[in-house]
């Protein structure tokens, strides 16, 4: 019980800014660490789906709470996701041989391409949840299905995106025998790791397809479809996955999650 609690204090304490117990961490610790990883993404369902309540109940416009959701997305996470897109922005559009672009991923320094990118994500990302929160469901005007399901299905992509980086994780090659996400590959047990994280990943999708029907199933699609480009790109490019390619992975996944809602809601499923 000991030993999990550290995994689970280790994989919060990497992966978001939400306090926890410090302690040396031994490699006993990390072999589970992985399996919480998603359990951050539950943490982000609740906030963001209690912010859009709250903008309900205050009627503030959906803009300023789709803002507010995104702020708070990079508040607990710390944005370590958002800082892995704009190093893999960078380096997939320096079209350089493999080993330049692991280098531009180890650079500090932030080129013209990850700041166009981002903006670009964030704006996707923002015209997706403010036009769901524009579009009342029919099926449901209480104040917890303020929006239908859109948001909850969008809060649910939180934990399965995650579930899927972990997958990655204790599955696909690293492409550099260093850093954080191979030290968290190599002290996993990795079949035991894969085989709760696929759990994790079938639980929460059966739940977004139970919540929305036609909608939740495309967004399941959506996430598995750039979990599958994630893999392919990354093993062409890189030669595997980097700490910054599982953050690059996040913020694709979760976009396009919210914009399938998206197009669901605008097609009246």
């Amino acid at each position: 019980m000991k030993s999990l609690l550290r995994s689970f204090a280790i994989a919060f304490s990497m992966y978001s800014k939400i306090p926890m117990p410090q302690f040396t961490w031994e490699k006993e610790d990390m072999k589970y660490s992985i399996v919480f990883f998603p359990l951050i993404g539950a943490v982000l369902l609740a906030v963001t789906y209690g912010i859009r309540c709250l903008g309900v109940f205050w009627g503030i416009g959906s803009v300023p709470t789709g803002l507010f959701m995104m702020a708070a997305i990079v508040v607990i996470t710390g944005g370590i996701h958002v800082d892995g897109y704009m190093d893999c922005s960078d380096a997939f559009s320096s079209y350089a041989d493999r080993e330049k672009k692991l280098e531009i991923l180890k650079d500090p320094h932030i080129g013209a391409f990850a700041v166009i990118r981002v903006m670009t994500l964030a704006a996707v990302y923002l015209a997706s949840v403010s036009i769901i929160a524009d579009r009342k469901s029919p099926v449901d005007s209480s104040l917890f299905f303020a929006d239908g399901e859109g948001f909850l299905i969008i809060g649910l992509g939180f934990i399965l995106s995650r579930a899927l980086s972990g997958i990655s994780v204790v599955s696909f090659p690293c492409a550099k025998n260093e850093g954080t996400l191979y030290s968290f590959a190599e002290g996993a047990d990795k079949k035991r790791c894969l085989s709760i994280l696929v759990k994790e990943a079938l639980v929460v999708s059966i739940a977004m397809i139970l919540i929305g029907g036609i909608c939740g199933g495309c967004a399941v699609c959506a996430a598995l479809a750039v979990f599958w480009y994630y893999k392919v790109r990354t093993g062409k490019e890189l030669g595997g996955i980097t700490g910054d390619a599982a953050g690059w992975f996040l913020c694709l996944a979760e976009t396009a999650i919210a914009l399938t809602v998206c197009v669901c809601v605008l097609l009246g499923y």
